[in-house]
């Protein structure tokens, strides 16, 4: 009885230790998990932007850096008026999709059917101070 006794202890100890060691890792890996799909997350983000921004030339590109600069020093949360984000469009103009993919989606819609080109645009706004 002793030895069936030792056994079954040996064998809780064990369970439980494999078991602590399970929690332990699941409860460590959980806050990991959540950091690399917000990660993943960013970076699907960034992807999709560079998708966006893959069909302008250099050039254009280059303009549309400046016009960032000059509107909101890169920010897509800045704020001024109705105006929002890294290009300052209308808030209407965004339809409520404040996003960073959807600013430069919007963005480049709105520059290539008033000026034709980032380029354009950008000369535009050293002439006006506003796009």
């Amino acid at each position: 009885m002793k030895k069936f006794n030792f056994k079954t202890m040996l064998l809780l100890v064990l369970a439980s230790c494999v078991f602590g060691v399970v929690v332990n890792v699941t409860t460590s890996l959980g806050p990991q998990t959540a950091i690399t799909a917000q990660a993943s997350k960013k970076l699907s983000q960034a992807q999709q932007i560079a998708k966006i921004n893959a069909k302008l030339s250099k050039a254009n590109r280059a303009a549309k850096n400046w016009i960032a600069y000059r509107e909101s020093g890169y920010s897509y949360t800045a704020r001024n008026g109705r105006c929002y984000g890294r290009y300052q469009l209308l808030r209407s103009y965004l339809h409520g999709n404040l996003s960073p993919v959807n600013q430069e989606k919007r963005a480049n819609t709105y520059v290539a059917s008033r000026y034709g080109s980032w380029v354009k645009a950008k000369r535009f706004w050293q002439h006006h101070h506003w796009y």
